[in-house]
């Protein structure tokens, strides 16, 4: 998928998007519009867009597995 993100999923009911990255480490992200992630599948860069429309955009976070 990307250098530092292996795969993410998506809860269309609870709006949780998962991510798994490259170095271990899944996190799940609270509150993301669906939107978000069909913008994140199809992006030229799947980990600038995800730094700046997921991380540094303050979705509630927590770590669910090293």
């Amino acid at each position: 998928m990307s250098s530092n993100v292996a795969e993410v999923g998506y809860d269309l009911e609870t709006k949780t998007l998962e991510v798994a990255f490259v170095k271990g480490g899944v996190y799940q992200y609270a509150g993301v519009p669906a939107s978000i992630y069909n913008e994140l599948l199809v992006a030229p860069s799947v980990g600038r867009y995800f730094d700046v429309n997921v991380k540094k955009a303050g979705y509630p976070v927590r770590k669910v597995a090293s």
